[in-house]
């Protein structure tokens, strides 16, 4: 007898080891890999960007960037050996959560001007952030769950409501750069769940002729909605030259140390927009103009093309997911990643307006490195069990 049960428990060893081995061959190991460059270049541009930052201490920000890198990598482990269905059947529940997180910061007090983050002494985190990816899944699972209805009006319509509730609520912080990510994502998730055309370019132009109503029309009649710094980094980007000393300060700066960089970079030393802070949140917002200033075209250029190579993959997991869930959520989750960096990027350059959005992997942030690594997680637990699917 008990020769049996230590052949069976070699047996489930066996099959133990077997089922990890065949998990970590499944992984997408071109995606892993360039996200461990994107996020070690990051480090590293942190490292020359923030060295001069906190007197007596050159590695403050490296050293705390370096710890939430750690902790995301646990936290994407974990998320890429979650079955997707634990999600998909309980989105209700991450739907209320993710809703009741984000209305309790506007119970705290203001941090910097603003409700966006929660303290618990030992770590200061922003929910949005994660919210960007708990978001996509609860609105996945909406749309998962009403696949033969999509055709349907109403349900383009509910979906849309829900999404307008963590929307407002991430308005109200004021955080109107995350509230555009969520509604970069809601777009997204649509779009891959088979929305219809129509119901899709009707959204479009409610959201255009919003648009128009609160930046120009509502304004104009003496009932702004936006406070007047958000209006005007809405609006201004399109006139940069206009007031250089004021509201359009930090695009004139942002441009002029991605100009300065010219094609190899001035180095961290010689960076003196970066270093003599005439360029503001070089280490949040405006990282990549630092990046381009110190690195030049060839340091940035080398950062967009890690930034393509983890589209690519995110998007060819997109069509390998086995179900529609797994779909719907990639896409969201990678569109909205695509989102941040465009918009990021295209502010440094005054191509997009100014809108707080952090540069994934590479702007100083613990929630933001943490949320982005989960999101990647998630595309690599998708990825997994569809190659198992179609084995």
């Amino acid at each position: 007898m008990v020769d049996y049960a230590s052949r069976a428990a070699t047996r489930a060893r066996r099959r133990e080891a077997a089922d990890v081995a065949s998990v970590v061959r499944r992984l997408d190991w071109v995606l892993i890999g360039s996200v461990a460059a994107l996020v070690a270049y990051g480090l590293w541009a942190i490292s020359d960007i923030t060295h001069r930052d906190v007197t007596g201490d050159p590695h403050y920000y490296l050293a705390r960037q370096a710890a939430y890198a750690a902790i995301g990598v646990v936290c994407l482990i974990v998320a890429a050996l979650i079955d997707p269905e634990v999600y998909r059947t309980r989105w209700r529940v991450i739907f209320g959560g993710t809703c009741f997180l984000i209305a309790i910061v506007l119970l705290t007090g203001p941090i910097r001007g603003s409700r966006r983050w929660l303290d618990l002494g030992f770590f200061r985190f922003q929910p949005s952030e994660f919210g960007k990816v708990l978001f996509v899944l609860a609105l996945a699972g909406f749309l998962a769950e009403r696949s033969r209805r999509l055709n349907e009006p109403r349900t383009t319509l509910t979906a849309l409501g829900l999404a307008l509730v963590p929307i407002f609520l991430v308005f109200l912080q004021p955080d109107f750069g995350s509230a555009l990510v969520y509604c970069a994502a809601t777009g997204a998730v649509l779009l891959v769940a088979g929305s219809p055309w129509t119901h899709l370019g009707a959204l479009a132009a409610a959201a255009v002729a919003f648009a128009v109503l609160v930046l120009a029309v509502l304004p104009a009649a003496g009932f702004p909605v936006l406070k007047s710094y958000q209006q005007q980094r809405l609006t201004d980007f399109v006139k940069p030259d206009s007031d250089p000393g004021g509201t359009t300060y930090n695009i004139t700066q942002s441009k002029n140390a991605i100009g300065a960089g010219q094609f190899h970079g001035r180095g961290p030393n010689n960076a003196t927009q970066t270093t003599l802070n005439f360029l503001p949140e070089h280490h949040t917002d405006f990282v990549f103009a630092s990046l381009a200033e110190e690195r030049g075209f060839v340091g940035a250029a080398f950062l967009l093309m890690l930034y393509l190579l983890v589209i690519w993959r995110g998007l060819r997991i997109v069509t390998l997911a086995r179900e529609p869930f797994s779909a719907i959520v990639a896409g969201g989750l990678v569109i909205a990643m695509l989102f941040q960096v465009f918009v990021n990027v295209g502010m440094t350059m005054g191509i997009a307006p100014i809108t707080g959005i952090p540069l994934p992997f590479v702007s100083v942030g613990g929630s933001s490195m943490i949320a982005n690594l989960i999101a990647v997680g998630l595309l690599l637990s998708i990825h997994v069990r569809a190659r198992a699917g179609r084995r």
